[in-house]
Order: structure tokens, then C-alpha cells, then sequence
């Protein structure tokens, strides 16, 4: 058996990033970064309004009435230089006229026909924006790599890119097996389950950028298995649920031998998950998760997320992201495996508490848990108050 970094190292080192692609900016919500974003302008590009008002010569200010000279509004700037005793109105968003340093806000000022009066003092700089006062041209805005939320979707934008170019999303297949199993909607007889592991792991492939594709469920025969897994072919990674047992009716690992798969590592050092496994299949690279709900859907965390991080070239692929939080109930000594329960953080900066079902066959626990406790191999008994490990889910 080999760690859980170790087993994640040895799978990012058997993936290479995808190739990238172009969508329009509406499109690129959740969309992986393929290449760096530059400003290449200052932004705004010239000084601007903050308010609605009248632009003026700061010099100007306790000296008399002032004669409108013009008008700056957004789109259709005053091509001309204010002049000395002049004010010119100015909306928000409009660009300053050369000349002027302050903005006075339409409420402070008494207008009279073509001239003004106003009681504000000089206050250069007063109600403008200045030329680059978000960014400047040639700085990095948005590095490659970066999940683009709404707000950088609009950065990108602004900076005039139309088409954002975005890793291409990862096709991910997903293979179940067992007779034992159905799709939910049927009807189960005998001691027949529902399928919960391919819904379960596409709502994940989904939720990191990726696009499941549901190869079904196959059933406990060699042939069965052999043509399930041919139907894996356009891929970038497949993945298997259950099937890798040393039981008589489990054929996955043996055909995937006889088919020229390959493996890389076959066991791990984790509870839930130990017969998690991974290899390639000529092209394809497969990734083996448990049979058991639990047990796949922790392990795909482990895993799955990380490949799937980088295939996406997400610098930051095998960063789990694990916290600290206090216990507010006592865990007992662990055993010889990285051990992941399932835990109950009541608020994001609260104490957390292992939850009482552990099996790794309860979804019911898992769905009530928001995050996962980690104990190393052999960790001693910890107390209340005491500080441990955290992976949000």
C-alpha cells in the first residue's frame, strides 16, 4: 500500500493538461483560465467623474460666478481645454476636460442660466477618478490557471477580452458495476441497490469544471466489462466504481489485464478507500474507486479532484486545501491508516464533531457532513479543544 500523496503525486504525474479552447465571456462562468489575461490600457483611460456635477478649475473656487462652458457626458467628452473661470457639466462616468481638477456635485451648486455659484472649497482631485485608478496597462489582471467567478468573468471583459480562452473540459467517464446495483427510477428486486455512485461523482466531475459521461452499469460478466470499458474510448480520464475485489464475480481488474491496462498502484493507505487504484489502459488513464458509496465519494476527493484540478492545469492541483478546528467531542487513537471521518462544522469558524455513523455504506451520514476530519496513522487519542485537521465538502 502506498499514502494518500503518494498516490496523488503518482497520478498527477500521469496526466498532462488539456488542450485550451475559446468562449464567449457570457459563457466562461466556472471556466478554468488557459492563459494569462494583460491589461492592455489603462483603465479608465482617462481621468473621469465619480459624480454627477460640473468639472472645474480648483483655482477657480471662491472667485465669482462661473460661466458653463460646455459639457462632458459618457461617450461624447468635451473636446476642449477648460477655461480659466469656466466650469463645464460633467456626468458620472464622463471623462474630466483638460484643465479641470475638481468635480463639484450638482447639489452644491446654484445654477443661473449659462453661469454657477458654488460655496466648495478648492479640494483638488476632489470627485475624480484618475486615468488608471483600476489598473494599467500591462499589469496582470488574471493569471492562467484562475476559476473564473462572475467578477472575473467581467474583469476580462473590461479588459476587452470577447472570447476568454479556458481549458477545455475534461471528459470524464464513469463506469459502475455490479449486479447487486440499478439506476434509480427502476425497480429494485432482491437485495438490488440503486446506482448512487455515477450521479454522485458527475454532480463532482461538474462542480470542478468537468463533463461526466455515464457509461452505465456493468454487470458482473467478463464480457460485459470488457465491452463497458471499450466504450470509455475519447476520455481524458475513466473512472470505475466497485468491480476490484478478489471476489469470484469481480472481472474488472482481471479484464483490465487482459485488455493492456497497466497499473500504477493498486492499494492505498486510507480508511475509508483502500482498494482505490490507478492505471492506463493503453491511452487512457483509469482511476479505481470502492464499491462502497462512502468509500468512493471520499476517495474521489482525494483523487479524483486533484486529476481532474490537473488536467484543468490548475497550479494548485494537489492542494487539498485542508483547515485546523478544535474538537467539541474526543476522538479515540487512530489506526494504521490515513483515516478520513465524516464531520459536522456548525459554522465556518466553529468547532467540529465526528458524526456517530462511520460506515463507509451511510450516504445519509456523509450528505449531513460538511467536512471531513483527517487522522494520520497511529495519531494518539485527541480531547476536546483540541486542534485537528479539516476538509471541507
Amino acid at each position: 500500500m502506498i499514502t494518500v500523496e503518494e498516490a496523488r503525486s503518482l497520478i498527477a504525474g500521469a496526466l498532462a493538461p488539456l488542450d485550451a479552447e475559446t468562449v464567449a465571456a457570457a459563457r466562461a462562468f466556472g471556466r478554468t483560465l488557459a492563459q494569462d489575461i494583460v491589461a492592455g490600457r489603462d483603465q479608465p483611460p482617462k481621468a473621469v467623474s465619480a459624480m454627477d456635477g460640473y468639472a472645474v478649475r480648483s483655482g477657480d473656487l471662491g472667485n465669482g460666478m462661473l460661466t458653463i462652458q460646455g459639457e462632458s457626458r459618457a461617450g461624447a467628452s468635451l473636446d476642449a481645454i477648460l477655461q480659466i473661470g469656466h466650469a463645464a457639466r460633467v456626468s458620472t462616468g464622463a471623462a474630466i476636460p483638460e484643465g479641470a481638477d475638481q468635480v463639484v456635485i450638482q447639489e452644491n451648486v446654484n445654477r443661473d442660466g449659462n453661469t454657477l455659484s458654488t460655496d466648495e472649497a478648492a479640494n483638488p482631485g476632489r470627485h475624480i477618478r484618475p486615468a488608471g485608478s483600476d489598473y494599467n496597462a500591462g499589469d496582470l489582471l488574471i493569471p492562467k490557471g484562475t476559476i473564473l467567478n462572475p467578477a472575473k468573468v467581467a474583469l476580462a471583459a473590461a479588459a476587452g477580452v470577447g472570447d476568454i480562452p479556458v481549458m477545455r473540459r475534461p471528459r470524464i467517464a464513469i463506469l459502475a458495476t455490479g449486479d447487486e446495483i440499478i439506476n434509480a427510477g427502476q425497480t429494485p428486486t432482491g437485495d438490488q441497490i440503486f446506482n448512487s455512485g455515477t450521479p454522485g461523482l458527475s454532480a463532482l466531475v461538474f462542480s470542478i469544471g468537468g463533463q461526466p459521461l455515464a457509461l452505465g452499469i456493468a454487470r458482473d460478466d467478463p464480457d460485459d466489462v470488457r465491452e463497458a470499458l471499450a466504450s470509455a474510448e475519447g476520455a481524458d480520464l475513466l473512472v470505475t466504481i466497485g468491480g476490484a475485489s478478489v471476489g469470484d464475480h469481480d472481472h474488472l481488474r482481471r479484464v483490465f489485464a487482459e485488455e493492456g491496462g497497466s497499473l500504477l498502484f493498486e492499494k492505498v493507505r486510507v480508511k475509508p478507500g483502500k482498494p482505490a487504484w490507478f492505471g492506463r489502459l493503453h491511452d487512457l488513464p483509469v482511476l479505481g474507486l470502492p464499491g462502497n458509496p462512502v468509500s468512493a465519494m471520499v476517495t474521489a476527493r482525494l483523487f479524483l479532484v486533484p486529476a481532474l484540478r490537473t488536467l484543468l492545469a490548475q497550479p494548485t492541483a494537489l492542494a487539498l486545501g485542508f483547515e485546523t478546528s478544535v474538537l467539541s467531542e474526543p476522538l479515540d487513537k487512530n489506526g494504521d491508516r490515513e483515516t478520513y471521518l465524516r464531520g459536522f462544522r456548525e459554522t465556518v469558524t466553529g468547532p467540529v464533531r465526528p458524526l456517530s455513523a462511520q460506515d463507509s455504506s451511510h450516504l445519509a451520514a456523509l450528505s449531513q457532513a460538511t467536512v471531513l476530519i483527517r487522522r494520520l496513522p497511529e495519531a494518539p487519542a485527541a480531547d476536546v479543544g483540541e486542534q485537528v485537521e479539516i476538509l471541507p465538502i
